[in-house]
């Protein structure tokens, strides 16, 4: 069943912060960017806001809480006796009083030239001490944890554990395993490095934790290959528990069979059932009880099959899209070119459910529908979209699709039907 929305979700901007800065390796010689690889959320039993956030080296852990914004809202100065361009800086006494010295007599010097100083019998009535308030809340975001100095190769994974205590950093040859409170020691449960590098044949491509067993964990390669792993079994768990890989067709093998395989994302379903991947031109689903195959294939990229020695000359071959589901397991999505991405139906009376929609800066705009085959709408999903891609390669008004443009990162919201995805510099939100 569909999510049950009463009214459109709203977005509005909270707070944002630098979170990695530009370094520089000086034993390898390496620059290491700013750039951030992954974020993930952590489990908060006080509905504080944590966050793990990578770039290529380093982990970070973050804390983002409000905190009250002191103001003085009552100063001791009266307006109406500010003396020349500056308020009075000392407390306003009228001028009717004088000092009084601490044996009950009178100075007539000026005020502060006698250290013998008391204030007359009954206080001075003018006298008021400035007044703090804290209406305004502001987010300080904190750095509470760094885990560094752990990677040989750039981290291209982090997954957060159901336990709440531990998450996992993959690169492309090892996947660690860390503790949230610990940042000088990590235990290394995944290594595919081979004795000698020459006979390397695959590398870890992504890694994610099971959204309920804190035991169990699956990481994709670049020979389009799922691994599923128990780490009840063993500390090291290099042999996996379930392998899942399509077979291959035979008389289908070209050269680029082997890098349109490689699986750029992976994501586990709500319930841990089901497991989606993406390659570069399908999205595959995968029950964990059944690794003869995936049980759905969803074409993606199919019209690109014409054109990947061209693809491969601009290096567009090799881009990594991400994948999501959403939180009922209804509906996968994945990112395209021309700031398009794909929506598909994946139960088994919507296997034909196909949507693509364009990240547009003006989201009202409608195509028209020319589709390619039998197709339904989401829903009320249906702003800023363009549907009825064809296999040509070209969108509904005749243009080629622009392979500069790409859409690779979205997510769905775990609970609502709204989606959200990054193109170029901008985000988009969307929702049914």
């Amino acid at each position: 069943m569909d999510f049950p929305i009463t009214r459109h979700p709203e977005f509005r901007y909270k707070t944002e912060f630098q979170s990695h800065e530009p370094e520089f390796d000086y034993l390898k010689s390496l620059e290491i960017e700013e750039k951030i690889n992954k974020i993930r959320w952590c489990q908060s039993a006080n509905g504080a806001l944590f966050l793990l956030s990578t770039n290529d080296k380093t982990i970070k852990f973050w804390k983002v809480h409000e905190k009250k914004v002191k103001k003085i809202c009552d100063m001791n100065v009266d307006p109406a006796k500010a003396a020349g361009n500056g308020p009075v800086v000392g407390p306003s006494i009228p001028t009717s009083y004088k000092p009084y010295t601490a044996n009950g007599g009178c100075l007539d010097k000026p005020l502060g030239l006698s250290n013998d100083f008391s204030f007359p019998p009954g206080g001075v009535p003018s006298l008021r001490l400035p007044v703090l308030t804290s209406n305004e809340m502001s987010l300080v975001p904190r750095c509470r944890r760094i885990y560094a100095h752990a990677h040989d190769y750039h981290i291209n994974s982090i997954s957060n554990n159901s336990d709440g205590e531990t998450f996992i950093s993959a690169d492309d040859l090892r996947i660690n395993l860390w503790n949230l409170e610990i940042s000088n020691q990590s235990f290394n449960i995944v290594d595919v490095k081979p004795a000698n590098m020459e006979d390397l044949t695959e590398v870890i491509t992504s890694a994610e934790f099971h959204p309920t067993h804190c035991h169990m964990l699956a990481y994709s390669s670049s020979r389009g290959s799922i691994r599923l792993v128990d780490m009840r079994q063993s500390a090291l768990c290099d042999s996996h528990s379930k392998l899942f890989e399509e077979q291959e067709v035979p008389g289908s093998r070209s050269f680029f069979t082997e890098i349109i395989a490689s699986i750029s994302d992976i994501k586990f379903a709500k319930d841990g059932r089901y497991i989606l991947s993406r390659d570069y031109m399908t999205l595959k689903l995968w029950d964990i009880n059944m690794d003869s195959g995936p049980v759905s294939t969803f074409q993606v990229h199919e019209y690109l099959r014409p054109k990947l020695c061209d693809m491969y000359e601009n290096d567009s071959i090799f881009d990594k899209f991400e994948c999501c589901l959403s939180g009922d397991g209804l509906r996968v999505a994945t990112g395209s070119y021309s700031n398009l991405f794909r929506v598909f139906g994946c139960s088994s009376e919507a296997s034909t459910d196909a949507t693509t929609l364009e990240a547009s800066k003006n989201p009202m705009r409608r195509q028209v529908q020319t589709p390619s085959r039998p197709s339904r709408s989401l829903g009320t999903l249906s702003r800023g979209f363009r549907r009825g891609a064809d296999s040509s390669g070209v969108d509904t008004n005749g243009n080629a699709f622009d392979f500069t443009t790409k859409l690779l990162h979205l997510a769905w919201h775990p609970t609502e039907n709204s989606l959200a995805c990054a193109a170029s510099n901008s985000l988009y939100m969307y929702y049914a």
